[in-house]
């Protein structure tokens, strides 16, 4: 078992804490792998009866893959590794999607990405209202991935697209409206709730109790920012393509000046993975389930991979820090839509 999880049992409540704060429980494959065989050996029997994922460290629940780690794998020329990365974090997303067990996530601070992956897919999913969360793939030159686009299948599609497309934050009831996690609570009630949910697990109806308790400690999370500036931009966000999505916005900044922040992000994001998300995003509410999704998913991660957006945008955000990516290409005229559909299509 690797020393960046602490995975044990509470009663009857099977507990996978992630922890390496240092890097805000960034998922390594040996992270993956054992939460993977975890969940597995809990599958049967009745000695756990409910599963618990929560984050130790003061920074947040999990801030996503460990996308330097798969950089630099490319980097040696190791796609195959790279690739079987994914293949196993998308893995691990479907089977908590699909656990036969009652699965609780309880998560704080920073969730973004690959921890999006896990505690979106949960059955229960509790959050607080000051959590952040967000799918900033296309800063890094990447594409939205991890089945989310299962899980925001169920917003309205406008709201998906700007959440994805532009990569920052959300907390509260942008949260909750687009369907990332069930309820909020005040940060003071986290340890009675899951001492709560450790004696739900020893009772007779482990999901029922889980219920209740989350009904008990669910509080008003605030207003909605985000996804009320999507209702707004619904035609926008519904164009023909992310060209014209980010060239309107950008248009409408003169007279919505609330709209600068959302148009200054599109502005810095790779052309190729905003172009990837709006048309991936779409494919998948096509699809049956999150298993389809995430074969969608590894199939442009793989892709997205090997391009030169992906080194340069982990570069530039992780790396050097400096903020200033070189995409490639730099345009939305140059972004390669036939190989892409290509991709998404599984031809």
């Amino acid at each position: 078992m690797t020393s960046q999880l602490d995975i044990g049992t509470e009663g009857r409540l099977g507990v996978i804490a992630l922890d390496r704060p240092e890097a805000i429980n960034a998922l390594s494959r040996e992270m993956i792998e054992a939460i993977t065989a975890q969940l597995e050996a809990w599958r049967g029997g009745d000695a756990v009866r409910a599963v618990l994922f929560e984050g130790r460290g003061p920074k947040g629940f999990c801030a996503g893959g460990d996308v330097r780690f798969v950089r630099g794998l490319m980097a040696e020329g190791k796609t195959d590794a790279a690739e079987a990365y994914f293949a196993a974090e998308y893995r691990m997303n479907a089977l908590i999607a699909t656990y036969p067990k009652p699965v609780v996530a309880m998560s704080d601070g920073i969730v973004m990405g690959g921890g999006i992956g896990i505690a979106g897919h949960a059955g229960f999913r509790i959050t607080t209202a000051t959590a952040r969360f967000a799918m900033p793939e296309a800063a890094i030159g990447f594409v939205s991935d991890v089945g989310v686009n299962c899980i925001l299948s169920k917003a309205p599609a406008h709201r998906a697209l700007l959440f994805l497309m532009a990569g920052l934050p959300v907390s509260g009831a942008d949260v909750l409206a687009l369907g990332l996690a069930d309820c909020c609570v005040a940060p003071e009630r986290l340890a009675d709730l899951r001492a709560g949910i450790v004696a739900a697990a020893a009772g007779g109806s482990a999901e029922a109790a889980i219920v209740g308790l989350m009904q008990a400690d669910s509080i008003q999370a605030g207003e909605r920012s985000l996804c009320d500036i999507a209702d707004r931009l619904a035609d926008i966000l519904e164009g023909p393509d992310a060209a014209a999505i980010v060239a309107e916005i950008a248009e409408a900044v003169d007279e919505e000046p609330d709209l600068v922040p959302f148009a200054a992000a599109l502005q810095a994001r790779s052309p190729t993975s905003l172009e990837a998300i709006v048309l991936s995003h779409r494919a998948a509410r096509r699809l049956p389930d999150v298993e389809d999704v995430l074969a969608l998913d590894l199939r442009l991660a793989a892709w997205m991979a090997r391009r030169p957006d992906f080194a340069e945008g982990v570069r530039a955000q992780l790396i050097d820090r400096d903020q200033r990516p070189r995409w490639r290409p730099a345009g939305f005229d140059e972004v390669p839509q036939a190989a892409l559909k290509a991709v998404i299509s599984g031809v």
